[in-house]
């Protein structure tokens, strides 16, 4: 922690809070609030689902693979001039993307502003920890955890509100006016940390970027491919393994590695690290599917399908004030356990959803989530570096940032394909129910007034079939969740530290 911690006056922290908040808000939400104005994007390209997605994919892939090197970028320019060179460049390749007139494009500059974007949070979270002093930090870690949380949540309400007032090309133009204000910030308010020339070891950035880069392209597309039935996708899993693999062996006695090996020797980070990496696996694997399912299956517009998600972050908002008293009476390790157990009850709740729930409920029922997510990220967010020395923070700041989107894309593709092969085997059970032996069927002609030779009802049915057998699959994945996050509570014992000081967490 920097000596300027104890002479920079409470105003100046906080606008340098500020500040970082505004550019780490700025880089979670942009992802989340893409996905909404995919349709219309679709409409403006002439393309496909496959292949629009590679707007999200090249911008997950480029932020995963520069995303570990904020450490090594720090030490050799210092993290006012990354920071100041990657607002500029999100700035620029937003309004790019605003622009654009063809797939292609729009995919490039996207990847541009993924590699303009991968380094804003951890190094925020790296600034604020530089900030502030031991008591103070845990009221500035949980204002920063508040951000990183609602992001995700907010962002589909947001995009949607945006793509049906305006235009899906305002969803990048947004970002402009926020990247003014924060470089405007950044320049007078964010002091330069001292640089030392590294030596490049350009075989472990290669190794690094090909094995990340496969990995990342691997989890986003895979699905879209049938997964290992494709040789691309294939291709892609052989490619992660052995780049992974080359950079871990490159690294383990490399003295000038571009990621500091020796934080991975610390029980505190490595446990907070694995619980941030498998906890947004579980969440945002499930939550992604939410709007897809309210657009799909209940026909709610995108303003209202990004309305149903909002409780959920802004419950998330109002309970974080009370960790720092929970930490404080029952410690660390219970206050996230606890918070596993409230997010899988509020998982639970949403595997007993029906294609008759109303938009109130659903709403309702999300905000046990988000008082389970503050109860999880606050806390993990508050310990993580609390063993490390200052020179290791910015390194380990951008593994752990790393770990919650890699999680991320994890669950995203794994619930993805829970779901496909979910509706698929639900799809074949409950039609296999429509048959001539079935007196339910005839019943259900006879209220009806139809028969089967009429293809309007052949049509019917097969719609309902449809819909029946994807409600199931929802069920099933939320189901599947709930349980995974039950799972995750007998992890928090690797953790070492089990009280939170009050005042570390700003309860004054």
């Amino acid at each position: 922690m920097s000596g300027n911690a104890h002479t920079l006056s409470q105003t100046t922290k906080w606008l340098i809070t500020v500040t970082v908040m505004l550019v780490a808000v700025m880089e979670v939400l942009d992802i989340t609030i893409v996905n909404v104005a995919m349709r219309e994007m679709m409409g403006t390209f002439g393309a496909t689902i496959t292949q629009i997605t590679w707007v999200i994919t090249a911008y997950v892939v480029a932020s995963a693979i520069v995303m570990p090197l904020t450490g090594f970028l720090v030490e050799n320019f210092g993290r006012r001039r990354i920071l100041l060179v990657n607002i500029l460049g999100f700035l620029i390749t937003s309004a790019l993307c605003g622009i654009s007139n063809s797939l292609f494009e729009i995919i490039i500059f996207r990847a541009l502003q993924g590699i303009f974007g991968a380094s804003l949070i951890p190094l925020s979270q790296f600034i604020l920890r530089d900030t502030f002093t031991k008591k103070e930090l845990g009221k500035a870690m949980a204002v920063w955890a508040m951000g990183i949380m609602v992001g995700p949540i907010l962002g589909p309400t947001l995009g949607g509100y945006i793509t049906e007032s305006l235009s899906w090309h305002w969803v990048f133009f947004i970002n402009i006016p926020v990247c003014i204000v924060a470089f405007v910030l950044t320049l007078t308010y964010i002091k330069e940390t001292p640089t030392k020339k590294m030596p490049v070891d350009w075989f472990g950035i290669t190794a690094l970027a090909v094995g990340i880069g496969a990995l990342q392209t691997f989890l986003e597309e895979g699905h879209h491919y049938d997964w290992f039935a494709s040789t691309f996708i294939v291709a892609l899993f052989v490619a992660a393994v052995f780049g992974v693999s080359a950079f871990i062996i490159r690294s383990m006695n490399n003295p000038h590695s571009v990621i500091k090996m020796s934080i991975f020797k610390d029980r505190q980070f490595v446990s907070c690290t694995l619980l941030m990496l498998l906890y947004p696996m579980i969440l945002f694997g499930a939550i992604v599917l939410q709007p897809l399912m309210s657009e799909v299956l209940m026909q709610y517009p995108p303003q209202q399908a990004g309305l149903i998600m909002a409780p959920r972050g802004l419950a998330s908002l109002l309970f974080m004030p009370f960790i720092p008293v929970l930490a404080q009476r029952f410690g660390a390790k219970i206050i996230i356990a606890i918070g596993f157990l409230v997010t899988a009850y509020g998982t639970y709740l949403m595997s007993q959803w029906n294609l008759q729930i109303n938009m109130g409920k659903m709403a309702w029922e999300g905000v046990v989530q988000g008082i389970g997510m503050s109860m999880v990220f606050g806390p993990l967010s508050t310990i993580v570096f609390d063993n490390l020395p200052p020179e290791d923070i910015a390194s380990a700041a951008g593994m752990f940032s790393f770990a919650r989107n890699i999680g991320m894309s994890i669950g995203i593709a794994m619930f993805t394909t829970v779901l496909t092969q979910q509706t698929q085997i639900n799809w074949n059970r409950l039609g296999g129910h429509i048959n001539a032996m079935n007196p339910n069927l005839w019943h259900w002609l006879n209220v009806q007034h139809t028969t089967m030779q009429n293809p309007v009802t052949v049509q019917n049915l097969a719609h309902m079939l449809s819909r029946q057998a994807n409600m199931i699959g929802y069920i099933n994945v939320y189901w599947l969740a709930s349980i995974l996050f039950l799972g995750l509570i007998p992890l928090v014992l690797l953790i070492k530290r089990s009280r939170i000081n009050l005042n570390s967490m700003g309860a004054h």
